[in-house]
């Protein structure tokens, strides 16, 4: 199987590369206002496009997808809110299961049902430990899921549960405070974490500006997704 972005990452992560995502949210942007999404994109020299969404209330995965590509080369990422969020247009997709919950739809339920369809695709599938992170307030992604987050002053519990993910096989570690984070992940919390595996560690939620950004690398991460601030445009790389 295709694995030319997870290998990129992990390159990026031994070279101590640090790379940046911006996440596209399909009932968020409208198919007319890619092109101009993605002039944006390029100013802000990023590395991956990530697509998805806890909810997706318009059917558009593949039309938007398709129109992404005709405005930029970067890989496009699916970042999927569940098994209904696949399209074969897309580079990749973040195969995740939700290791901070207790949820067996979310640690494998949905997985079940995607694997088939994923199959049938030429996606490059990236297992990735997905770990949601308490930001201040309920998150889309937390209550869709029904679950906790891990406490944000608790970095030992989220070393615990990426390591044990990371002995599961995932190649990756995603640190998500959630779409609309009031406070970004902890520098504490992504520091044991980043200490503690060796798989490359993903870091997004509530990053707001550059300070934030940088401060996310210092600690440990190895690509930042900025999604709610880049979609209202204030973001300022």
């Amino acid at each position: 199987m295709n694995q030319n972005i997870l290998n990129s990452i992990i390159s990026d992560k031994k070279e101590g590369k640090k790379r940046l995502a911006l996440l596209l949210d399909p009932d968020k942007l409208a198919l007319k206002d890619i092109a101009k999404k993605v002039d944006l994109i390029e100013k802000t020299k990023a590395d991956f496009v990530l697509v998805g969404g806890s909810l997706l209330f318009t059917n558009v995965m593949d039309d938007f997808v398709s129109e992404l590509k005709k405005h930029t080369s970067l890989p496009i990422i699916l970042f999927p809110g569940s098994a209904l969020q696949i399209s074969n247009e897309a580079d990749g997709i973040l195969f995740l299961q939700l290791i901070s919950g207790r949820n067996p739809e979310y640690l494998i339920g949905n997985q079940v049902i995607a694997a088939p369809l994923l199959k049938q695709t030429q996606l490059e599938v990236i297992a990735t430990g997905y770990i949601l992170i308490e930001s201040g307030r309920e998150t889309t992604a937390s209550y869709i899921s029904n679950t906790k987050p891990i406490p944000a002053h608790k970095p030992e519990i989220a070393m615990a549960t990426a390591l044990a993910g990371q002995y599961f096989g995932h190649q990756l570690v995603y640190l998500d405070g959630g779409s609309g984070a009031l406070h970004p992940v902890p520098e504490s919390l992504i520091e044991m974490v980043a200490k503690n595996v060796t798989i490359p560690v993903i870091v997004g939620g509530g990053i707001k500006n550059r300070f934030q950004l940088d401060a996310a690398y210092e600690a440990g991460a190895d690509v930042v997704v900025i999604g709610t601030a880049f979609e209202d445009e204030s973001f300022q790389i």
